[in-house]
């Protein structure tokens, strides 16, 4: 072998890469969705949101789902400044502030993989259901619970293209069978089937029956069904057109979801008695004991199909976004480097998914190990919105923040740009506020354990890790078009 000679400059292999334009609008669309898990989150409020409501939770949805849509808005015109996959991490850190930012990027973090365990209290009971076993055994559905988290991050580290087809495939089933319930649903309580409850106008109001219903505990329902969808940002270095892609994917998400929740709630909350729905609920099953008296025992494990596959795919999508928020992270050594690594062979952050995968199976095994799922269940699902709610609320900041100049540049912008974003802010402030009053001391407990521990990272990253990301200038829109040269 030749020597090179001393003149000689030997240039380094590029740095891998996660894979661009591996994926298009439409499978971006899926992963936001899957990351919400439509039949999950319906099975796991349908019935709180149909006793706080007083079934009036289809209105509630709606109300719920405009300042999302504002939101959505925001991470939409803030993709457009800057595609890349730390997101609102490097959005709030380089428009407001880098401990801010931080503390942003830790709240991302800690509400996907609370996300991820708030579903499992359904996957093992779902899948047995399927095949017919009838067990109340927490290490049994521990075992379907971790088996399951290995396969899909198996084909998360395998690469985004199968992670895409995989989410495509889960979406196709699971839609088909909640919407067909929905439909049948329906047409059992207009049909006045027996055992139905009927529709009144009430149900078409904010307060529902008889004025009885609570808006602020059904809006922090709400939250948490449609938390998630902003995953179509988080893997925006690998769509096609990733600076607009993954934000009209956003919104269209959350439209998709608006209605998908909205008609399921409506369709099934009245196919059986309020007493009986409440019971079922109370045990996590509320879908499958709604589907079951729809067409009996063969429907109800078509229904707990639909079940396990949502929190399959929401598992997957978990895993796949979280690695990838950790990796941005991560990029600016607000993490540790290594987690910055991609496979060149898979074109994945292998490191950064390995760990999500291990804190949801440690996570996970001492949820279900260690509590009920009667105890657990809406500490959890109440933790896992409001930690998407913060940082919805500091993305909608950081686009005012951003693009303030443009806010004072026409009417349009003003209300684009900064009255409607602040509104959505003040109403997820307000949401998270009544949450906070009625949270159980387990809930609080977690929240403080979720700050302090991001604090102390946060420490770790600025005075250990030496991260620049904390010297990072801020910027903001220039608000106005570039001159031409």
């Amino acid at each position: 072998m030749t020597e090179p000679t001393s003149g000689t400059v030997i240039a380094a292999p590029p740095a891998a890469r996660l894979e661009p334009d591996a994926i298009g609008v439409a499978q971006d669309t899926v992963i936001g969705m899957a990351s919400a898990a439509p039949t999950v989150s319906v099975g796991l409020t349908l019935a709180a949101l149909a006793a706080t409501a007083a079934y009036g939770g289809g209105p509630i949805i709606v109300l719920c789902g405009i300042p999302m849509l504002i939101i959505a808005n925001a991470y939409r015109r803030l993709n457009l400044w800057n595609a890349n996959c730390g997101a609102s991490f490097e959005w709030v850190g380089r428009s407001i502030n880098p401990y801010l930012g931080f503390m942003t990027g830790w709240l991302m973090i800690a509400a996907y993989i609370t996300g991820a365990v708030s579903g499992v209290e359904v996957l093992g009971p779902s899948v047995l259901a399927v095949f017919g076993v009838n067990t109340s055994s927490n290490w049994d559905y521990i075992g379907i619970a971790v088996a399951v988290t290995l396969i899909m991050l198996v084909i998360a580290i395998i690469g985004i293209k199968i992670t895409a087809r995989t989410q495509v495939g889960i979406a196709a089933i699971e839609y088909a069978i909640l919407i067909g319930f929905a439909i049948v649903g329906l047409t059992f309580v207009l049909n006045h089937h027996a055992g139905t409850y009927p529709i009144t106008r009430d149900w078409f109001s904010l307060t529902g029956i008889g004025g009885h219903g609570s808006v602020a505990v059904g809006l922090i329902s709400a939250v948490y069904i449609y938390s998630g969808w902003e995953g179509t940002v988080y893997v925006n270095e690998e769509v096609k057109h990733r600076h607009t892609n993954p934000g009209r994917a956003a919104i269209i998400a959350v439209s998709l979801l608006i209605v998908i929740y909205t008609f399921a709630q409506m369709g099934l909350q009245g196919v059986v008695s309020p007493g009986k729905l409440q019971q079922a609920g109370s045990n996590g099953d509320a879908l499958v004991y709604v589907a079951n008296a729809i067409g009996g025992g063969g429907w109800a494990k078509v229904m707990a199909l639909a079940l396990a596959l949502s929190v399959i795919a929401a598992t997957g999508t978990s895993i796949v976004l979280t690695a990838r928020i950790i990796y941005g992270m991560a990029s600016y050594r607000t993490l540790p480097d290594f987690l910055a690594n991609v496979s060149r062979r898979f074109a994945t952050p292998v490191a950064a998914s390995v760990l999500t995968g291990i804190l949801v199976i440690v996570i996970t095994v001492v949820y279900l190990a260690a509590s009920s799922v009667e105890s657990a269940f809406d500490d959890v699902v109440g933790l896992s919105g409001q930690l998407f709610a913060a940082f919805y609320i500091l993305t909608a900041l950081a686009t005012i923040v951003y693009y303030r100049r443009r806010v004072i540049s026409s009417v349009w912008n003003a209300i684009v740009l900064g009255i409607l974003p602040l509104a959505a802010a003040g109403f997820l402030v307000w949401v998270l506020f009544k949450f906070l009053q009625g949270a159980s001391s387990p809930s609080l407990y977690s929240i403080l354990g979720i700050v302090v521990v991001g604090l102390v990272l946060m420490m770790v990253a600025r005075w250990l890790l030496r991260s620049s990301f904390f010297a990072i200038p801020r910027e903001s829109d220039p608000g106005q078009p570039a001159r031409k040269h």
